[in-house]
Parts: C-alpha cells; structure tokens; sequence
C-alpha cells in the first residue's frame, strides 16, 4: 500500500483554504500497464489493490445482480455481498446490531404506459404527444388513478424562486391547479449570462428535483420540462431509462411536502410543437426566460391525461458497517458510495442495465478503503462509518433517510467523502473536485494528491450540476462538509484530449444504458491512484481533532454553524 505524507497541523488551515484551482502541468506519458487480473473471489488482501478494485467491481456489476434494482433479488445479492465482506474484514455492524438500515419506499408503476399519451387542446384542435416518443410522465401522489381535464398550461420559465439571487418565475402568478412548462438549469445558462447565479456552474435551482418541489409549493397540478440533452447534461434516452420503470420515493410519512398529480418531461421538438398550435413561439419565449424581467406567460392551451398506476409499498436497504474509532469513538468520518442502479429493462442480458461505473466501482471503491481501515495500525482514532445508500437513483432516497435517521449523530459526523463513478481510463495528473471551493475538504485532497505528484482541479464542466446529483447532498444540506470527486481529464498517456474523449464517450454511449458493464481490458492505474487518495484524506481526517469547515459564501454553511460541536473550533 503506498504511503502518504502529511502536512503538520501548524500547515493544516493555510494549506485548505479554497483558492484558484490549479492546472496539471504536461508530463511524459507512462508506459501502459498490463491488464488487470481481478483478484478470486475471497482472496482479497489488505491495503488497496488494483487486482481487489477489479474483482468487486466485476462482480457487483455481473448479469446475475441484474441491475441492483431496489426490491428485487438484485438488492438481495448485492447487499448479501456487502454484508459479507464487511463480516470479512471484522467490521462492526453500523445500525446498532445490524448491517442494514429499512429505508420505506413507495412504488409506483404505470399501468400500459405505451398506449398513453398527453392530449392538449389548442387551435381548435387536439395534438397528442406520446409516451417515450414525445413525453414521459408519472404521478408523484400515491393514487392508482389520476385525471386532469382541460388543466390550463402556464410557461414558468425555469420555475425558480430564489430570493438571494433576486429572481422569481412565479412573481404574481396563479398556478393552482394548471400545469406549468419550464426548462432545466438555471436561468442564464442559455443566453450564457454569466452574472446570473453562479454562472456556467448549476445550482440546486437548475436540478429537475427542484422543478417540481417548487412547482408543488406553487400549488400546480402538474409540471413538464423540457428536455435539451445540454441543459439536463444527458440525452432523452437516459430520461426515458430512468423514467421507464416504477417511480420510487418515500412514503408520505417520510416526506410531507406537497406532491404533483402530474411530473413529467416533453422533448424539444415536442414543446416547439405544443407551443406553436398555442400561437406562441418557444425559441421566444425560451431565450426571454434568461433575462431579468422575464414575466411567465399563460398558454392558450390545455392539457387533458388520464392513467392508471400500481400502487406499491416495499422496503429497501441501506448498508453500514462501523469501524469504531480508538480514542473519539463518538466522532465520525463517512465514506459513502450507493449501490443501487437501475435493474433490467426486458428480458435477457442485453437488457440488463449493469451499472459497471454507474455505481460498481464506486462501492468496490468503498470496500477497498474499508480494506485498508480495518487493517491499518494502529487503529483510526475518530470511527469511520461505512454507509452504502440504497435509493440513490430514484432522487437520493437512502441518503434522504440516513440524514433523517442517522445512526451516528450528523453534528458528531466530520465529513462525508462520497464517491460515484470512477472511470478507470488510466493515470491522469489530475483528479477532480465536484463543487470546488465549497469547504476546507478540497486542502484535504489537494495534500493527499501533492503526495503522489498530482493536483487537485475543479470539475470540468460544473454546468452539469454533478455536486446535486449524488448523496453526497444529503449531508451537505445537514451542515456537515462533503469531499466529492470526478475522474480526471489530463492521462499520462494522451493529455487533456485522451481524457476528455473518454468522457464524452461514457456519457454518450454508456451512461444509465445496458453498455454500462464491466470491459476486462479496463486501465485501473488512475482509479487505483484516486481511491488511495481518497483513503489518505479519510485517515487524515480520522486521526485529527479538527473539523473542517464550509467556505464563508458555501450555501451550507449556515446548516453546520446551527449545530456546531463544542469541540469545534
């Protein structure tokens, strides 16, 4: 296992205070390494190897875990896998006597989705806009029938409310039982305004999860966005996987804020077409909604549906696993990666969506710093919690929960190092941090980096919002500071271009579609590289008694200061 040298304290808060991030400089490529064997099963070995990474992976993303989808028996075998390896290495079950933590879960399923469709009445005639094709759309009530008739249509522009950035789609609007249209990202992203919000960087505003929170807020029967495969940061067909299946969320009992009749998306075709029988024109109206002033516009328009849904109820899992500490066992640190991904779409192993990278590697990465923890000497001195969230894929749910019902207090609890799809495409001079200049966890990773001659750069295009996509964000939203990190772009072996190919390619042909699987000819240097780093700053952090802190401007920050630890200084 490679060793890492740490800073003294006396450097520690100069070291991470956030600051410009800094480019890789070129360096020769290496030569290429041979291809990894992954290790047998069982036959792991301490520390943090290559070989280990590879064998987790390959399993936890084979045909027989058929997608890990929550409830199915691909839940059952992964978190089977899970348990028993944190059994191996002699860790401590994280839920009081037990590896697993219920998380409730609501389903939802319509019922022969492909014969429907969203009528709208305009122009004196009725455009119907098909299921897949044109929409996709659910109910977020639990009722096995919802009708709308003739719901008036409202453009919302990107339907946000925020106060601090002096912005208010809904600013003397009525939307109370009507259906609002708005677009994904945030106001400015598309006229590239970058003196609204935080510029090319996405906000939680921009997130489709918000979309509707607010929409619902607003009172509106229903929401639609429109879909831009460069807004949302993914193509139609990632909306149409993810939305294909039974919708999951948390039972009213868990979440008491008001839920939508109707939650959807329309192509942008589809929302040209809508607009034009209505007599307005969306290219207009689009660009109009990122400037200051815009005003929301009713839609001479109105949008009839009618479905049946499955009404389900089911439990799913989380998976903890404790290594109590040796001298603060009541303080933690959590390294977190979910498990969950999105089943199988159809019969056979061509529908099988594996989730090798999306989220295999990120859990054979969480075992293997587990690996190294339980086996370190001596013993960490905070405990580190192993956490595993269920959920993830259908809007952070596990993670939602763990944050309602923590099984280590959130204001005893450090930092989260959180990690989700790590691209093994060979070394890189850099790795990335996601939300860059968020808190004092980017000097963490930049000391554990500067150890193994590499540098810390912030992510390569925040316009994707990848800082609100992972669970990290429910620890963030408790105050308590996060580490989330991206593959870098600049390999040893191609430069800036190789990396970002490599990228455009994953997102493109692989990202939530059954192409997601395990390859053998995979190049784990870099990944190997990244998780090493990463353990670094979960032992650093483990073994000191400070705790490190969100920036001043962090929109976390005030959730922290509410619940400051006496210790904390």
């Amino acid at each position: 296992m490679r060793r890492f040298a740490f800073l003294p304290f006396a450097l520690l808060i100069a070291a991470c205070q956030p600051s410009a991030p800094p480019t890789s400089e070129a360096k020769p490529a290496a030569a290429k390494p041979a291809p990894i064997v992954p290790t047998a099963n069982n036959a792991f070995s301490p520390g943090i190897k290559a070989e280990d990474l590879a064998a987790h992976l390959q399993r936890l993303s084979s045909d027989e875990f058929a997608g890990r989808k929550p409830g199915t028996d691909g839940e059952r075998l992964t978190t089977s896998y899970l348990v028993e390896q944190f059994k191996r290495m002699g860790l401590k079950p994280g839920n009081g006597d037990s590896y697993l933590q219920s998380v409730p879960m609501a389903s939802t399923t319509l019922r022969d989705p492909d014969s429907l469709a969203l009528s709208v009445a305009e122009g004196g005639g009725v455009e119907k806009f098909a299921y897949r094709t044109d929409a996709i759309f659910a109910t977020f009530k639990a009722q096995p029938k919802t009708e709308i008739r003739d719901a008036d249509l409202v453009f919302a522009g990107y339907g946000v409310v925020a106060p601090e950035y002096q912005w208010n789609d809904y600013a003397g609007l009525d939307v109370k039982g009507k259906i609002v249209v708005v677009l994904v990202n945030d106001p400015g992203w598309g006229n590239g305004d970058e003196s609204l919000f935080k510029g090319k960087a996405m906000t939680y505003y921009g997130r489709w999860t918000y979309k509707y929170e607010e929409a619902a807020r607003q009172g509106a029967a229903g929401c639609l966005i429109v879909h831009d495969t460069a807004a949302a940061a993914y193509p139609w067909t990632v909306v149409v996987n993810s939305w294909g299946g039974p919708r999951l969320s948390l039972p009213t009992s868990e979440n008491a804020e008001p839920q939508l009749g109707l939650a959807g998306w329309i192509t942008t075709d589809a929302a040209r077409r809508l607009f034009a029988k209505a007599g307005a024109d969306f290219d207009v109206l689009k660009k109009s909604a990122d400037l200051r002033g815009f005003k929301s516009s009713p839609l001479a328009a109105k949008l009839s549906a009618q479905f049946e849904s499955e009404i389900g109820s089911a439990t799913s899992n989380n998976v903890l696993a404790l290594l109590p500490g040796s001298q603060r066992p009541d303080e933690a640190v959590v390294v977190s990666a979910h498990w969950d991904h999105l089943g199988s779409k159809g019969a056979g192993s061509d529908h099988i969506h594996s989730g090798a990278v999306d989220n295999a590697s990120g859990v054979a990465a969480l075992l293997e710093i587990a690996e190294a923890f339980a086996h370190q000497t001596p013993p960490p001195q905070r405990s580190v919690l192993f956490f595993v969230p269920t959920l993830e894929e259908s809007g952070l749910l596990g993670s939602q929960y763990f944050a309602a019902h923590p099984t280590v207090p959130l204001d005893k609890t450090v930092a989260d190092i959180n990690m989700d799809m790590l691209r093994p495409i060979g070394r890189t001079h850099d790795l990335a941090i996601v939300g860059y200049g968020q808190s004092q966890m980017d000097g963490y990773l930049r000391d554990a980096l500067a150890a193994q001659q590499r540098v810390a750069v912030a992510e390569q295009e925040p316009e994707k919002g990848l800082f609100y996509r992972s669970d990290q964000l429910n620890f963030a939203h408790r105050g308590v500071p996060v580490l989330f990190t991206q593959t870098g772009q600049d390999k040893l072996d191609g430069g800036k271009a190789a990396g970002k190919a490599a990228s455009d390619d994953y997102y493109a042909h692989h990202y939530h579609t059954p192409a997601d699987k395990y390859d053998p000819a995979w190049d784990f240097s870099g990944a190997i590289e990244d998780v090493q780093a990463l353990y670094a700053v979960g032992k650093r952090l483990a073994d000191e008694t400070t705790w490190p802190q969100w920036a001043a401007d962090s929109e976390f920050r005030a959730a922290r200061d509410a619940s400051k630890p006496a210790e904390k200084h």
